[in-house]
């Protein structure tokens, strides 16, 4: 099936759109021809292939080919890989067939961005093999990762013909690493509409509502711009500066993080826009000072908050991105932002990395910048040896958002870390060996605890012992890839002797009760020791982690999963997911869920989700369970992100009139009386049954956590909205995670 009239309109189209885009980086009619000469091979290979919406497959690496070169601003090499990235997935053609037509290093750049293919096993995660191979090419070819952002990013622009559970999917891995990589690779655009899109389609509601509630406030935003502007350009203009001057609104997706952040609606965000002065330099005069000229003249008419100065000129991000940043008290008492950036600045804000480079090529400055440190700390993550690609990718997501700081050894050598970083960190830094015998630190020449912070311009000497060694609660005190790995890498050397010694352990613990190993053993003794599988179990209480002292208490407390006996969902066959094939039946969660050949559904316990929430299952490879998830879970969305086609719709069918465990957070003014009060409106207004009640004062501010059953999420919120009309009490919310 070749393509039709209308399908050649389209694409001679899109191809006229590319090439005219493309006319700012074809250096010769070499160039010219080897786009031309790549488009006609994918348009050949793509032949009779159709996306979900229906339109020729070969407008997708035509639109991803045009975000490379309009919207990151790569060169002539990254079209012709854009337009070939899936030629040697989705067709016969080989590597080998691309390197002799087109050369050995775009090659290299579309065997990055082909995905990894083969059998799995049922614990590995597929997606996370994917994203490794594809994360190795930063130690060759940078170029790669933006590609392959600007095809998720084309991908994310046309999801609405995508199924519900492939849009879990996609966007799941979106936000939790394509738009922090966007983020670290300095293309800010890119990065807020990546997560623009994924509020779109995960919080549809949510996004409409902002969206709307910004078109309205538009007009009223625009006066104040006008208004605030107004004296500044006049002074900047006496100071003979040229420049440009715009208001700049959040993103959609900033706004309702801050709103989930903070508990706040709309209304309560005040800072939803910023002023951007952009300057042409003079070249007779530093940038940096002219910044603080721009400063100076600015603060000069508003007056500034001294504690909100983000000073990126003289210690730009690791990104490259550099900017003068300052909130300072507007007209009407209201705060606004104002940024500083020259236009070399502004490219690399909007750019990231291929404008970061064009400006380092255009220098003779042989200077390492931050950018360019992390590059050099991301290739040597990215070459340790690890055996589990979601251990990797977990890893190399910590290096993502992270701002560095600048530490000493003895000898007066500087080390880059990352904010947060510890003194073990340190040590892992300097060398493996240091940091797996590490048992202190001498701080600034004080000794310190060996996982205490660090700072920048802290000097930092090692104390090591032969007698110390890696223990698992290590991994709780770093925050570098290397520490992580290297500390992981040690500790899976004894994990089969901790397991060996744990089932011992456990065997001769449960004979002192006259018990025996049995599923319904593990129902209870897995979510009370809090952990997820029989080995982890095993391999804590062997490694001394886990502490039986409480064993029969825990054997004697009815199971987790008898909570399960009061509510009813609906799920396809959880042996038939929707990563395959097959018609789907509905089960039914079963009155009884000890029974054997019933399908066994566990409550998520990192955000407890009760009728009326949103929900999602999750199909866990080491319980073999169906794990319950609210949609908005944080969880889920690494899940996701690793194990996407294990997720399966779920839905309440019916429930009993039964209840189910929740927990609530308050705080406010303390008084005498007030609990007394909280307990009569719970359990004597609403007939809702306390389970355990936290509170304490301080200070005349009461703060804590109520822990009661509801029938349902309707139920939960007229709870919520009569707490919250009781005198004193100024904040009661539902806690989302309750491992919190």
């Amino acid at each position: 099936m070749g393509y039709s009239s209308d399908d050649e309109r389209l694409i001679g189209e899109a191809f006229a759109q590319l090439m005219s885009s493309c006319a700012k980086v074809c250096k010769n009619d070499y160039d010219k021809d080897l786009i031309e000469r790549a488009f006609f091979l994918a348009k050949e290979a793509h032949e009779g292939v159709r996306r979900r919406s229906g339109e020729p497959y070969i407008l997708h690496p035509l639109a991803v080919a045009r975000i490379v070169v309009d919207e990151i601003g790569l060169g002539v090499k990254s079209v012709v890989a854009a337009l070939l990235h899936d030629v040697v997935e989705d067709t016969d053609y080989t590597v080998e067939d691309i390197e002799s037509r087109f050369g050995a290093k775009i090659a290299l750049m579309v065997d990055g961005l082909t995905k990894m293919s083969g059998v799995f096993k049922t614990s590995a995660s597929e997606q996370a093999e994917n994203f490794r191979k594809v994360l190795l090419t930063l130690s060759d070819d940078v170029r790669v990762i933006l590609i392959k952002i600007a095809d998720r990013l084309h991908n994310m622009r046309t999801l609405g013909s995508m199924p519900p559970h492939k849009q879990m999917k996609i966007t799941s891995e979106t936000i939790y690493l394509f738009a922090p990589l966007a983020y670290r690779l300095g293309l800010y655009a890119i990065k807020s509409e990546l997560e623009d899109l994924t509020l779109k389609y995960r919080f549809p509601e949510d996004y409409r509502q902002i969206e709307s509630k910004i078109r309205e406030t538009e007009a009223g935003r625009t006066r104040f711009i006008e208004k605030f502007n107004a004296p500044i350009i006049q002074k900047l203009k006496e100071n003979g500066i040229d420049f440009e001057i715009s208001g700049r609104v959040k993103s959609v997706y900033s706004i309702w993080s801050k709103m989930q952040r903070k508990h706040v609606s709309f209304e309560e965000i005040y800072d939803i826009f910023a002023i951007r002065i952009v300057f042409k330099p003079s070249p007779l005069i530093p940038e940096k000072s002219q910044c603080w000229h721009i400063y100076s003249l600015v603060t000069d008419i508003y007056k500034p908050k001294p504690d909100r100065i983000r000073d990126w000129v003289n210690i730009p991000k690791a990104n490259g991105y550099e900017a003068l940043h300052s909130t300072v008290m507007g007209p009407d008492g209201v705060w606004a932002e104002v940024q500083i950036r020259s236009e070399r600045m502004e490219e690399i804000a909007e750019r990231g990395f291929a404008a970061h480079w064009k400006y380092k090529a255009g220098t003779l400055s042989k200077e390492e910048g931050e950018f360019d440190r992390w590059m050099k700390q991301v290739r040597e993550a990215l070459n340790s040896p690890t055996a589990d690609a979601v251990e990797f990718l977990d890893n190399f997501k910590l290096s993502l958002y992270t701002s560095e700081i600048v530490v000493f050894t003895p000898k007066g050598d500087s080390r880059t870390l990352p904010q947060g970083a510890t003194a073990l960190d340190f040590a892992y830094d300097i060398h493996s060996k240091i940091g797996n015998s590490a048992m202190g630190a001498k701080i600034n020449h004080k000794i310190e605890s060996i996982f205490a912070p660090v700072g920048s311009g802290d000097q930092i000497e090692i104390i090591t012992s032969r007698n110390v060694t890696p223990r698992p609660d290590w991994l709780e005190h770093v925050i570098t890839t290397k520490a992580k790995q290297s500390i992981v890498n040690f500790l899976k050397k004894d994990k089969l002797n901790n397991i060996a010694n744990g089932i011992v352990l456990f065997e001769a613990r449960l004979k002192d009760f006259g018990v025996t190993p049995s599923a319904r053993v593990f129902r209870k003794v897995l979510p009370a020791y809090e952990c997820a599988t029989k080995d982890e179990f095993y391999s804590k209480l062997g490694a001394g982690i886990v502490k039986l002292d409480d064993l029969g208490k825990v054997l004697r407390e009815n199971s987790a999963n008898k909570i399960l006996k009061f509510w009813t969902l609906q799920i396809p066959n959880p042996f038939r997911f929707l990563g395959g094939e097959g018609k789907k039946d509905k089960h039914v969660l079963p009155d009884d869920p000890s029974d054997p050949e019933a399908p066994q559904f566990v409550i998520a316990p990192c955000c407890n989700p009760i009728p009326g929430d949103e929900v999602v299952g999750y199909k866990n490879p080491d319980t073999h369970k169906v794990d319950v998830h609210k949609k908005s879970c944080n969880e889920l969305i690494k899940l996701a992100a690793q194990h996407g086609n294990n997720l399966t719709p779920v839905t309440w069918s019916s429930h009993k009139a039964m209840s189910y465990l929740t927990v609530m957070e308050l705080r406010g003014i303390d008084r005498i009386g007030i609990l007394m009060e909280l307990s009569q409106v719970i359990t004597g207004e609403l007939n809702t049954n306390i389970r355990e009640l936290h509170i304490q004062s301080h200070d005349g501010i009461f703060e804590g956590r109520i822990s009661l059953y509801v029938k349902n999420k309707t139920d939960l919120k007229m709870i919520i909205e009569k707490v919250g009309k009781i005198k004193g009490v100024e904040k009661a919310i539902r806690v989302e995670n309750t491992k919190e």
